[in-house]
């Protein structure tokens, strides 16, 4: 998951920024109790933006930024593509057979009906890979052409496709063609499914990273006006689109892209002017130089605890204390909070102890 091979230059920003997409992926997909969730803490129904449909594109963003400044220097001094290339490929191979694996567990384990081909580690290998190869083959001009070519291409498709719901939109159906009942969700009867991480929806998070790619040329370069243009752009453009095609996350709509990769890059801006400028601590950082340990490994973590029924009496015996204190609602979320603990300590000491595990 880390997209920074051979780094050229480093900032403890972007690994903070990393670090706490994912220590928030892990707060959010592993709560006590999943009938007592804060509505901040879930993802929209459908259509509409909250807090937790943030947190895989801000990821995704920073897969962009992460390749600026692990290949701008090299592809500035017009170092030879093909190496740079084998490289980006090898990578998102191995990220595309982690997620497979990590799924190839969960179905063995927890008796899942059906193993699951798409997901959000083979979305992030795919993302990685055409990213990586638009930095090293495109000049930014035919970047930002081919940005903009996605945004407008996609929109169009949804539009013409008919239904935005969930069930007629074409995203859907051309998954449900594709994968059948190796999707997330897939119904034998109907023929209906729908996944979240579907190939479809991958050309909207394509475009996330390749919007991150211009933020992190702009980074590395010291522009931090354009950086801040970017955000406000991109953020405002989002809004007035949802107008017309709606913020939605599982559709990885435009105005979602335009929405969320202007938030990044604001974030960006600031983490950048706290962390980097200012001296502030870089909170999250062991997280973000160690995501495929932290991600993979709570992962697996979970699948174990919930494979052998472990996890419910784990909450049970473990957190029952705080129910009178806090409610099931406050319950629920100290369990997750405690999860990222574990893991913020375990990653810690990988830090320490200069221990990277990398793809």
């Amino acid at each position: 998951m880390s997209a920074t091979p051979n780094n050229n230059q480093r900032f403890a920003s972007v690994d903070a920024l990393r670090g706490l997409s994912v220590a928030a992926m892990l707060l959010v997909n592993n709560p006590g109790d999943w009938g007592y969730v804060y509505a901040p803490l879930e993802h929209a129904a459908w259509h509409g933006c909250t807090p937790t449909d943030l947190i895989f594109p801000f990821f995704l963003f920073i897969v962009g930024v992460s390749i600026a400044l692990a290949f701008g220097a090299r592809i500035d001094a017009q170092a030879p593509q093909a190496p740079m290339a084998r490289t980006v490929l090898v990578r998102s191979l191995r990220i595309i057979a982690l997620g497979l694996a990590l799924h190839a567990l969960s179905w063995w384990l927890m008796s899942k009906p059906e193993f699951r081909i798409p997901g959000v580690l083979q979305r992030i290998g795919i993302c990685f890979a055409f990213t990586g190869l638009v930095a090293i083959y495109l000049k930014q001009r035919l970047q930002l052409l081919l940005l903009a070519a996605l945004l407008a291409g996609y929109a169009a498709l949804l539009t013409w496709g008919g239904s935005l719901d969930k069930i007629g939109n074409i995203a859907s159906r051309w998954d449900a063609a594709l994968f059948g009942r190796f999707a997330y969700e897939w119904a034998a009867n109907t023929g209906i499914g729908h996944d979240p991480e579907g190939l479809v929806s991958t050309l909207g998070a394509l475009a996330t990273s390749l919007l991150g790619l211009q933020a992190g040329h702009f980074l590395r370069r010291g522009q931090l006006q354009n950086l801040l243009m970017l955000g406000l752009l991109s953020a405002g453009g989002g809004l007035l689109w949802a107008e017309f095609l709606p913020l939605n996350k599982q559709l990885w709509t435009s105005s979602f892209v335009l929405w969320t990769g202007g938030l990044g890059a604001l974030t960006l801006a600031l983490a950048h002017h706290l962390i980097d400028k200012s001296g502030a601590p870089a909170i999250g950082r062991s997280f973000g130089v160690n995501a495929i340990a932290a991600y993979a490994g709570a992962w697996m973590c979970t699948v174990v605890l919930e494979g052998f029924g472990l996890m419910a009496p784990l909450y049970a015996n473990g957190f029952a204390w705080l129910l009178p204190l806090v409610g099931p609602f406050g319950q629920s979320l100290a369990f997750a909070l405690a999860f990222v603990a574990v893991w913020a300590l375990i990653v810690d000491q990988m830090d320490r102890r200069k221990i990277y595990i990398k793809v």
